[in-house]
């Protein structure tokens, strides 16, 4: 391996990538997707070998040669933290190295949580999730509510957190861990949880729909998640919305609270659930007899319909607590899309209710650590 160290660990934890998700299953395999020479390949995968990343898990046969030595990612190698959160609530999920979950638990925020109570609150869940942990803390991800720049590691801003501008996140978590730290937008996060648990794991352009507190988007295309130049793709709710005499802005259409007081006709400014999607799946038998049904689907249907206008995507994942309400709303506003946009027809938008639970976040989040870990290693 005559490459530069910083080479040599890209194309190491490149190979791990792999291996963990099942695309590489042999050296061959490495050397193909790596575009790698066989004996360049063979050294890598011995380097993690010796390194105790990777083992050699038995022999599989191909159709015709050799049988190749099977690799597989070592499970108790180390594992990543994944930390998510909003103004009320933290998430934290432990991953091990070979990606399979350990440990999902939740945490209230104090009321008006500042951003010193956050980091509290996740010193003290990644201190929890090393209890049940194998082997070293290899990484933490974060996934971010609000604005984020995850190329300087930076809360930009978030609405609900009084003192939530320009926060370091990265640098201030670095401190206190020493470990390596990676953030994103907590709805990219999600999108990366779908990859990896979820039903993505086979496409390469999908979008993660999300009507929680807010309304975001996340967008997958080429396989890679699309940020834009300052960091704010996906921020839809903050579309003007001028439909069925509305006026101001998506997320105060179509955010969770604001759909539970359409459907059940409260007032815009009382109260709802704590567990909006026990809620919406408690209302889902008889939903379509509820009185705001209708112009509902008739919004979400416009929402779909530019989306998909716009992106073509292969699938949209509706994320959050309107899961609750089931594929029959998805397949209402998959139909009314269709009827506004008559285009549509010959390129049906396809959405369908997440299977992945509100550990999304804090998955994608230890997913997005996983990813972009690199190793050390001091062997050769």
């Amino acid at each position: 391996m005559r490459n530069k160290p910083e080479v040599q660990t890209a194309l190491l934890a490149n190979a791990i990538l792999l291996i963990r998700s099942k695309r590489a299953e042999s050296r061959t395999d490495i050397s193909k997707l790596m575009n790698l020479s066989p004996s360049t390949a063979g050294l890598y995968v011995d380097n993690l070998i010796e390194n105790k990343l990777v083992v050699e898990s038995g022999l599989t046969q191909g159709a015709k040669g050799r049988p190749k030595r099977q690799l597989a990612v070592c499970p108790d190698a180390g594992w990543f933290a994944g930390i998510e959160f909003n103004a009320d609530r933290l998430c934290a999920v432990s991953i091990n190295f070979d990606g399979k979950q350990i440990q999902s638990f939740v945490t209230d925020l104090p009321e008006a949580a500042k951003r010193q109570d956050i980091f509290q609150e996740i010193d003290n869940s990644v201190a929890k999730l090393s209890q049940d942990a194998p082997g070293p803390l290899m990484s933490i991800g974060v996934g971010v509510p609000g604005v984020v720049d995850p190329e300087k590691g930076i809360g930009l801003s978030y609405s609900f957190v009084p003192d939530w501008q320009n926060v370091p996140i990265v640098n201030e978590l670095q401190k206190r861990h020493e470990v390596s730290v990676k953030i994103d937008n907590n709805l990219r996060a999600i999108a990366l949880a779908e990859r990896w648990f979820g039903e993505g794991m086979e496409l390469d352009d999908y979008a993660v729909i999300a009507p929680r507190t807010g309304m975001g988007l996340a967008i997958v295309k080429d396989g890679h998640l699309v940020s834009g130049v300052n960091h704010r793709a996906g921020e839809i709710g903050r579309w003007d919305w001028p439909f069925d005499g509305h006026s101001g802005e998506l997320h105060s259409r179509l955010s969770a609270p604001a759909v539970w007081r359409r459907l059940t006709s409260t007032p815009a400014d009382s109260s709802v659930p704590r567990d909006l999607y026990s809620a919406f799946e408690q209302l889902k038998a008889g939903v379509e007899q509820q009185p705001g049904w209708n112009s509902l689907v008739a919004d979400f249907g416009r929402l779909l319909g530019y989306l998909h206008l716009m992106l073509d995507s292969e699938k949209y994942f509706l994320h959050g607590p309107l899961r609750g309400l089931g594929e029959n709303f998805c397949h209402a506003i998959s139909q009314h899309s269709q009827v506004l946009m008559p285009a549509l027809k010959t390129k049906v938008p396809i959405i369908v209710p997440s299977s992945m639970k509100d550990d999304a976040g804090a998955l994608g989040a230890a997913s997005l650590a996983m990813e972009s870990w690199q190793p050390t290693l001091e062997k050769s």
